[in-house]
């Protein structure tokens, strides 16, 4: 009697041992075969997320299976979803009902305009670049703006985290908060002091930014002997406003690698050699820094300044035309033996 107990014992075991291990694989078990990131659009149908998945897992029919008995064929999450070695089917159609998906990394740079970014921006987003554009003018307008262009203030260069999902407004809406806090009551009287507009700041910054070549060290300076061209009512005649204008005019499709006396009569209202005064817009994408640099501008008496070919990416800074032309002489000399056109 004892013995048959001990088998009836033991054949429950086994068989709930055997059917715990299938709900196990079924549920629980790793079923990723590698590792990889799966897009779900909004308007994603079943197959649709099933095909995108099928790649990255060992057993197709027991994720559908679980997919369907949880409901993933009416109730999912777009996203953008990391589908990660030792993940079980319970896990991974939870996490695409949840919407739990991996945000990715946007750099925002020195875009000279704000088309270049949305280009470069709607590579990792559901919205292409037309409709981003599209949804942003709108923004722009509801802001008294002309159009999306007008928007680039409001931004700074900076590496950010956005989901795949994100939409033009709320992509926005991140940038216009840091812009709000950036502008604090010290900012905001440092530029009633400088008797600049905020227009003019930002446009301002825009060649201390291009100028500098991002480096901090040098934005104070560049800030302060670009003003003192300004209130002396001298003409800026900054090279990166050239490039700005010609790269307008040829949809930043043409590099230019050296200002030459040709490009100095390009005709708009960006070109500092064409015009007085400062530009009516930034030039490129800014960083805070160089906001700051115009803010708290070096109190200097340069008028002139010239790249320093003995040190990359740095100039040579004076109030004597004479010691510019030497300067300028030097680094066109050093230009022509790299042979740099």
């Amino acid at each position: 009697m004892k013995k048959a107990v001990l088998i009836i014992i033991l054949l429950v075991f086994v068989v709930a041992g055997f059917f715990g291990l299938r709900f196990y694989n079924k549920y629980l078990g790793n079923n990723v075969e590698k590792e990889g990131y799966v897009l779900i659009p909004h308007r994603a149908g079943f197959q649709q997320i099933l095909d995108s998945i099928a790649p990255y897992i060992k057993d197709k029919e027991s994720f559908k299976a679980v997919a369907k008995e949880k409901g993933l064929d009416t109730n999912f999450k777009a996203g953008r979803y990391y589908i990660q070695s030792g993940t079980g089917n319970k896990n991974l159609v939870n996490m695409i009902k949840a919407g739990n998906q991996t945000a990715n990394s946007y750099r925002i740079g020195d875009f000279g305009d704000m088309y270049q970014m949305i280009g470069k921006v709607s590579k990792k987003t559901e919205i292409d670049s037309l409709h981003f554009v599209k949804d942003l003018d709108v923004v722009a307008q509801e802001k008294g703006y002309k159009n999306v262009e007008d928007l680039k203030k409001y931004f700074f260069i900076d590496t950010y985290k956005f989901f795949w999902t994100v939409s033009p407004r709320e992509f926005f809406a991140k940038f216009e908060s840091q812009y709000n806090d950036f502008w604090t009551s010290e900012r905001k009287n440092k530029e009633q002091q400088s008797g600049l507009t905020r227009d003019q700041i930002y446009a301002l910054a825009s060649i201390v930014y291009k100028e500098s070549g991002g480096k901090k060290d040098e934005m104070k300076t560049i800030a302060g002997l670009y003003l003192n061209r300004y209130r002396k009512g001298m003409k800026l005649q900054s090279d990166p406003t050239v490039i700005y204008a010609i790269n307008k005019q040829t949809n930043f499709k043409e590099p230019i690698k050296r200002v030459l006396y040709k490009h100095l009569s390009t005709p708009s209202p960006y070109n500092t050699y064409a015009n007085a005064g400062i530009p009516p817009g930034p030039i490129c994408v800014v960083d805070k820094n160089s906001i700051d640099a115009v803010l708290n501008a070096e109190n200097n008496n340069f008028i002139f300044m010239c790249a320093d070919p003995a040190r990359f990416g740095y100039h040579k800074f004076t109030a004597s035309a004479e010691e510019h032309a030497v300067n300028a002489k030097a680094y066109q000399d050093w230009l022509n033996s790299k042979n740099i056109k």
